[in-house]
């Protein structure tokens, strides 16, 4: 036991001493234009699809939490490459693919070679929730891309809409996040929509029962059932938050409260007592606090295992790798 401790604190010290590595003015010189692209590029992308602003912040939270922020979730399936994309929880759901290839393709055009796949998609979450009305913080650069994928880590490691309120704090805590960074990072489902087959079975089927699940308003029930009518209709999608959809505020927490929450991994924060449930309690009664904390567990995950300095590489092309 002891042995296990002392190496947990040195992988945890090593973990620390690589996020040092990165920096907030780490292309001041060799791409200065960077953020200014970002924000050109996803400005328009959310204009033309508000959905999209969700999409981009998944597809970082997605990317973190698999191996860390290393671009590995953006390759696309070769003879040698078991594309992420695939994964039970990413297959036909992550999407923001085009905007983040945009992206390169404007920051190649003037910074060839320079800039990683890995940073543009964490600049790219950072820019999707401020232009949603959400927080702002510093990204920090220096991010590497993976030359490789892991479709079985994905599988194993991302959060299920299935989970219980335990099995999220021990998913979260895996990864040096807190309870109370897991109810933040889930408050991003206020601008979230979902496609019917994630919570068709709390409408029809729950637990086998053949009925709803007893823990959701009735007339909650009734409005998702009109979005969600029938097994043909599991590509429909309902909004996390009906409320304002596309406005980043703290309107899912206070949702949780009165019972309407989407997925069972939502509602569960609220119902299971103990410090997920207080943390929806702060964040439904202060938007304040939600911003804040949720800004800090933003920068946390953008520094999960970052690949630095000689490891990884620069990709030409975000879905590939290097020749």
């Amino acid at each position: 036991m002891a042995a296990f401790f002392h190496l947990h604190l040195l992988l945890s010290a090593l973990s620390l001493v690589t996020a040092q590595q990165l920096s907030a003015n780490f292309y001041d010189k060799s791409c200065p234009g960077l953020p200014s692209l970002a924000t050109s590029v996803v400005s328009s992308a959310v204009a033309k699809e508000p959905r999209m602003a969700a999409s981009l912040l998944r597809l970082h939270f997605h990317d973190c939490f698999v191996n860390g922020c290393d671009a590995s979730l953006l390759l696309d399936d070769t003879s040698s490459i078991t594309s992420e994309k695939n994964a039970l929880p990413n297959r036909r759901s992550v999407r923001g693919f085009e905007v983040i290839d945009d992206i390169k393709s404007k920051v190649e055009q003037q910074c060839k070679g320079v800039v990683s796949c890995a940073d543009i998609v964490s600049l790219a979450a950072r820019e999707a929730v401020v232009l949603s009305g959400g927080p702002t913080w510093t990204v920090v650069y220096g991010r590497r891309d993976s030359t490789s994928a892991s479709m079985d880590t994905a599988n194993q490691d991302l959060p299920s809409f299935f989970d219980n309120a335990t099995r999220l704090v021990a998913r979260f805590k895996a990864k040096g996040l807190s309870a109370r960074d897991m109810v933040a990072l889930s408050g991003g489902h206020t601008i979230g929509h979902a496609q019917c087959v994630f919570f068709r079975d709390r409408l029809y089927n729950f637990s086998g029962s053949g009925s709803s699940d007893p823990i959701l308003q009735q007339h909650y029930v009734t409005e998702l059932k009109q979005q969600c009518p029938s097994a043909t209709h599991d590509r429909s999608i309902s909004a996390f938050d009906p409320t304002t959809p596309a406005g980043f505020d703290n309107i899912y927490f206070k949702l949780l409260q009165v019972n309407k929450g989407l997925f069972r991994s939502d509602q569960v924060l609220y119902s299971t007592p103990g410090d997920t449930q207080d943390a929806v309690n702060a964040y439904s009664s202060s938007k304040a606090a939600f911003f804040k904390d949720f800004a800090d567990a933003m920068v946390k995950m953008g520094n999960l295992s970052p690949l630095t300095g000689s490891k990884g590489q620069i990709r030409a092309n975000c879905r590939l790798v290097n020749s």
